[in-house]
């Protein structure tokens, strides 16, 4: 095993930082690398806003439910699903831009956020930084585009927290492989025996960190899933013109 897979291998969320700045040299290498990964037909419809102020971080770790990490980290990148830019390529060759108004769309914009804020985790972790990723930046999603002025044709995809951590934090355990994958097709027979003993698992970890309430895997999960937690990402993402309705 190399010292890459050992590094992505031995990821942990961090949400206590130093009180240390990152140079945005260190900042430009790691977005580098996340513009670098792979999108959908080069459209490259993404974007990366890199928030430093300390006004708009508290504002944020605000609205994302008051995630205090947000504001203690000395830098919050915000990944954006981006086709005003690819509007702008289409109306520069008359024609109409329509990909916006689709599932499709949508679909491909938070693949692609997705791929590049990967790639600039293990970045991040490789200079010596610990991360977390914020999906609470679709909670209040109307504010966070007022707040960041983001035009129409954009919408906050997830938010990454980033600087030099306190403590190395516990490594969550994962399911088994076995529930992740599948050879040649789905294999649903002994999933629930693989849930039932990562629920075990998960117990034990949830107990050292002090987290019993939350039970294990399935019981947290399911607690959540039974409604829709982010309501406003649909209302909001129709005003930004990404309709989803083709």
């Amino acid at each position: 095993m190399n010292e890459t897979i050992k590094l992505i291998q031995d990821h942990r969320s961090i949400r206590s930082f130093l009180d240390k700045d990152v140079d945005d040299a260190v900042i430009d290498e790691i977005l580098k690398t996340a513009q670098a990964m792979p999108n959908s037909i080069n459209g490259q419809q993404t974007s990366v806003i890199v928030i430093r102020d300390k006004d708009a971080k508290k504002k944020i770790a605000q609205l994302t439910g008051n995630q205090t990490w947000i504001e203690e980290a000395p830098v919050f990148l915000l990944f954006l699903i981006d086709f005003y830019k690819t509007k702008l390529g289409a109306e520069k060759n008359g024609l109409t831009q329509v990909i916006h108004e689709s599932v499709e769309g949508t679909m491909v914009g938070t693949f692609d956020a997705g791929l590049q804020m990967g790639a600039a985790i293990i970045s991040a972790e490789s200079l010596g930084l610990g991360i977390v990723p914020i999906g609470g930046v679709r909670k209040n999603p109307e504010e966070l585009i007022e707040l960041l002025k983001l035009p129409e044709y954009t919408f906050p995809a997830v938010g990454l927290a980033l600087g030099y951590p306190k403590d190395h934090s516990h490594k969550k355990p994962r399911l088994p492989l076995d529930t992740f994958k599948h050879e040649e097709f789905y294999h649903s027979d002994g999933l629930l025996e693989s849930i039932d003993q990562y629920d075990k698992d998960m117990e034990d970890y949830l107990a050292e960190v002090g987290r019993e309430k939350e039970g294990n895997w399935s019981k947290f999960t399911s607690s959540i899933y039974q409604s829709v937690y982010y309501p406003e990402v649909y209302p909001t993402i129709k005003k930004q013109k990404l309709s989803n309705d083709k």
